[in-house]
């Protein structure tokens, strides 16, 4: 045989495998599709999302996940459709997360791991959720929620309320939503309902609301009730003013996406949102705060912190000038897309509230850079217990990632290559970046990438469906 006939052999093999795996792929997709509309089970590969909508996702994901960690067990198409098969199976599983990543890694029984979980009398109902605000956050949040495959169960994005504007605000909405710079365009369908003014969104109807004041709406106007409002102005961080969405008719919870102040607690979702209980109103802190907090959690636990100082590399956001202009932070007023811009941050402090064994043991600041999306922070730490090395230090931070308690929130990359656009669109909270892993003694400088705007939106979402009372049983535990 001639090397140009061994090539066209090597080249048939491959498409004919790619194209066994495609097979495969869509009967894993209506296995997962009737799982989630029918028992609200979500499965998941390594903390990560099983995407039943494409083929193309599907096989990227395990291809991704088979080069996460070299000591794991590879994990292919056909054993994730075998494992679902059987999951399919078992008609009395209801709410629950399966990763059966985690459970063909470890060799697990399957059948065994189901009848541990009893869930047959498991049912979750539907939380309305009102976005207050639209602007990133609020967009993003919007293409999370729609993105999923439709259910009757779970959070239900009912309306988006913003301030009143002129004629034409809801085609100028709409194309933001579909339209974005950083994150490209949705993957669904996107329509206008002039009659009715609002959206329909993957054939789901989303009100918009315009109002000024939240306590004078009522949301059982629009058949809205017992809502959770996700406020994304900050235009409100206290009691009194987000108490103004409980004094409206139809809401019954408020969660804020930034810092707040007074007795509002301020939560890290893993961290210490065993804290919220009933409260009615609750704030999901900052993106920084998020991101770094599980790391400094799991740093704290394995080798004690004595202290440090938290350097944030921050993506320039809305609030800073595009050109020289005033404006009453210092130094924000500086172009934001000409400079870098040295500012405050509460993050450091911030993560005393979710850690409070950190709390005043650290320090911070920020530098806003002329970059749209993803932020980096520099954890420089002074350990109680010094690790071995800088090699120990990283496997310690590698198991973490890859374990079933932190895959879904903590990543972790070895690549020599990678740059902040790699972590566009991340649901990760926080990428642990290896090959920066600085070791001198006790001092431990550990670099942590995030995506500021997807991967804190994966949060808020996380405790938006604590709040909601939704829970599901986990495989593994």
């Amino acid at each position: 045989m001639s090397n140009a006939d061994t090539l066209r052999q090597l080249h048939q093999d491959h498409l004919s495998n790619y194209n066994n795996q495609e097979q495969q792929a869509i009967e894993l997709m209506g296995l997962l599709n009737k799982l989630y509309n029918n028992q609200d089970v979500q499965v998941t590969l390594f903390g990560e999302t099983l995407d039943s909508t494409s083929v193309g996702q599907i096989l990227a994901l395990h291809q991704k996940v088979a080069l996460r960690d070299n000591n794991a067990k590879p994990i292919d198409i056909a054993d994730t459709l075998a494992m679902v098969k059987v999951i399919a199976e078992s008609k009395d599983i209801q709410a629950t997360r399966i990763d059966v990543g985690q459970l063909i890694a470890n060799d697990t029984d399957v059948q065994a791991a189901l009848q541990s979980i009893n869930s047959a009398g498991a049912v979750n109902g539907a939380t309305d959720v009102v976005l207050y605000g639209f602007g990133r956050i609020g967009r993003i949040l919007t293409r999370l929620l729609l993105s999923q495959a439709s259910s009757a169960k779970g959070l239900q994005l009912k309306a988006i309320v913003v301030r009143p504007a002129a004629a034409g605000d809801l085609a100028k909405r709409i194309s933001l939503l579909e339209r974005d710079s950083i994150h490209g365009r949705f993957l669904g369908g996107i329509s206008i309902d002039d009659d009715n003014n609002g959206m329909i969104i993957n054939g789901r109807f989303v009100q918009v609301i315009y109002a000024n004041d939240p306590s004078t709406i009522d949301y059982t106007a629009y058949g809205i009730d017992d809502a959770l409002v996700i406020d994304n102005t900050g235009i409100w961080k206290d009691e009194a003013g987000l108490g103004k969405h409980l004094q409206s008719t139809g809401v019954k919870k408020v969660l804020l996406t930034a810092p707040a102040g007074g007795d509002i607690k301020n939560v890290v979702y893993g961290v210490n949102n065993d804290t919220v209980g009933d409260d009615t109103i609750v704030s999901a802190a900052s993106c920084t705060t998020n991101a770094i907090t599980p790391t400094l959690n799991v740093l704290n636990d394995e080798y004690g912190i004595e202290n440090g100082h938290v350097e944030t590399i921050h993506s320039f956001t809305n609030d800073q000038n595009l050109v020289d202009n005033y404006h009453k932070s210092d130094r924000r007023g500086r172009s934001a897309v000409m400079n870098m811009v040295i500012t405050s941050t509460g993050a450091a402090k911030a993560v005393g509230k979710a850690l409070p064994e950190l709390s005043g043991k650290l320090t911070g600041n920020a530098i806003r850079v002329p970059t749209p999306n993803v932020s980096l922070a520099i954890l420089n730490l002074n350990l109680k217990t010094a690790p071995e090395s800088a090699d120990a230090l990283n496997e310690f931070l590698r198991k973490i990632a890859n374990s079933s308690t932190w895959q879904s929130q903590i990543a972790y990359t070895d690549s020599t290559e990678a740059v902040s656009t790699d972590f566009v669109g991340t649901t990760h909270v926080g990428i642990i970046d290896a090959q920066a892993t600085i070791l001198t003694g006790n001092q431990a400088i550990v670099y942590v990438w995030y995506d500021n705007e997807v991967g804190y939106s994966t949060q808020v979402l996380r405790l938006a469906t604590q709040m909601a009372g939704i829970s599901y049983a986990q495989i593994p535990a």
